[in-house]
């Protein structure tokens, strides 16, 4: 049966509801919608004007609508009153293909009919800065290896508990939370589910941590490197695809030394030839490429990836296998677009299925430390434009993601890429003032 979103709100006494999309961007757009008016605008959507977000459209364009979900409604824990809704876009009532969760329910469609369902989890890390955002919020966090930093945690109980309070009550089943590898730096975990289950909760992670944060003076970033003396964010996934009821996990083979089945390893054999375009969705900023790419941190290690392998049980590469059934792909940052990352991975990993890639043979080495001798080893894009150019020219992810969203995408980033290049920073006035 349908779900009532007008006897949802009587039922749950929500005064106001959301309905929201994300853009090209990733940027969490929305519209706050009285509960009189849900009935009408759970069948037609809210409307907006395309040009005001990132989606590659005009003035001129028509009226574009937001129609919400009904499953992915989320009741606000700190503001109950509120109803959050994802949206899918539609434009003179047919679904905007270069836009994010469209995309992403595309690819889960592709991979239904093929008898696949693919389920992720995300480990979405944040710093906790100051209000203006140039200093840590904690000036205590001054460990050299913070990580786990039970002190420095527990300064902060009153946000991480708030938060993890938060996705209890939501049901996500959160299982832990710690300080993560830079000062200032935490990381939330919660239980894994389909793809677009998690895609949905990513952006309303996102928006909840940053949400709560500023209820108690401080500011979340989910910056790839806000420091450079320290770890970036990372977004890693750990992915598996199960049938199409989700009740076996078609990764999963006991007799694999890795404890992965033809299938998986296939899976991976398309993300791993595919990595270098994938950047450009996974990393999708500038400052991406300074946690990629980055010089040794405070803490000794990076924890980021810079070239396209894999191992087991090691963090050192792109990918790692940490036990039987699943991998973990590390190469995704903070600025990640939650739908774009999900529908990344999944086209690739489709498209290794239906080529039978072969993924080579593990490595069990160091990365960090003996990635030099690996000689046969692709390195990741070193900035944003060279993942771009990739990224666009990639016939596998335009047949995947479509070539609305391929160019729309590209010719945005290339925009942002024009952007920086123009503006002048201090190190260039500090090192070439002079020349």
């Amino acid at each position: 049966m349908a779900i009532n979103l007008a006897t949802v709100a009587k039922q749950k006494k929500i005064k106001y509801f959301l309905i929201s999309f994300v853009d090209l961007f990733g940027v969490l757009r929305s519209k706050l919608v009285p509960a009189r008016a849900i009935g009408e605008m759970q069948k037609d959507g809210a409307g907006f004007a395309g040009f005001a977000a990132w989606l590659d459209m005009t003035p001129a364009h028509p009226d574009m609508f937001s129609v919400p979900d009904p499953a992915s409604l989320i009741q606000l824990p700190w503001k109950p009153e509120v109803g959050w809704l994802a949206g899918d876009l539609v434009m003179d009532g047919k679904p905007v293909e270069a836009s994010p969760r469209v995309a992403l329910k595309a690819q889960i469609a592709k991979a239904a009919k093929q008898g696949y369902r693919m389920k992720t989890g995300v480990e979405c890390e944040y710093f906790l800065v100051s209000g203006d955002g140039l200093s840590l919020s904690d000036p205590n966090d001054t460990q050299e290896k913070p990580c786990y930093d039970q002190s420095a945690l527990m300064r902060r109980y009153d946000v991480i508990s708030e938060i993890c309070d938060c996705m209890i009550s939501l049901g996500w089943g959160p299982y832990q939370n710690d300080h993560e590898d830079a000062n200032g730096q935490f990381e939330m975990n919660w239980d894994f589910d389909d793809a677009l289950v998690t895609a949905d909760r990513h952006v309303f992670f996102k928006y909840m941590v940053k949400a709560i944060a500023e209820k108690h003076g401080l500011r979340a970033t989910f910056m790839p490197k806000p420091f450079s003396n320290l770890t970036g964010n990372g977004c890693h996934a750990h992915v598996s695809v199960w049938d199409k009821a989700g009740k076996k996990n078609l990764f999963h083979n006991g007799r694999d030394e890795m404890g992965l089945s033809k299938t998986a390893y296939q899976f991976l054999g398309g993300v791993l030839h595919n990595a270098d375009a994938l950047a450009a969705v996974f990393n999708p900023t500038v400052n991406s490429y300074k946690r990629i790419d980055a010089q040794v941190t405070t803490s000794g290690a990076t924890w980021s990836p810079n070239a396209i392998t894999y191992g087991g049980n090691n963090r050192t590469h792109m990918v790692r296998v940490p036990d039987a059934g699943r991998f973990e792909l590390r190469l995704m940052d903070g600025a990640a677009n939650p739908y774009l990352l999900q529908a990344g991975v999944l086209a690739a990993g489709l498209d290794g299925i239906a080529n039978k890639r072969d993924p080579g043979k593990p490595l069990d080495i160091n990365m960090y430390t003996e990635g030099h001798k690996v000689k046969n080893a692709r390195r990741l894009p070193s900035n944003l434009l060279d993942a771009i150019r990739v990224f666009e020219k990639s016939k596998i992810l335009r047949a995947g993601l479509g070539d609305d969203l391929v160019d729309s995408y590209a010719k945005l980033k290339h925009q942002d890429w024009r952007s920086y290049s123009a503006a002048i920073s201090q190190w260039e006035r500090d090192h070439t003032l002079d020349c």
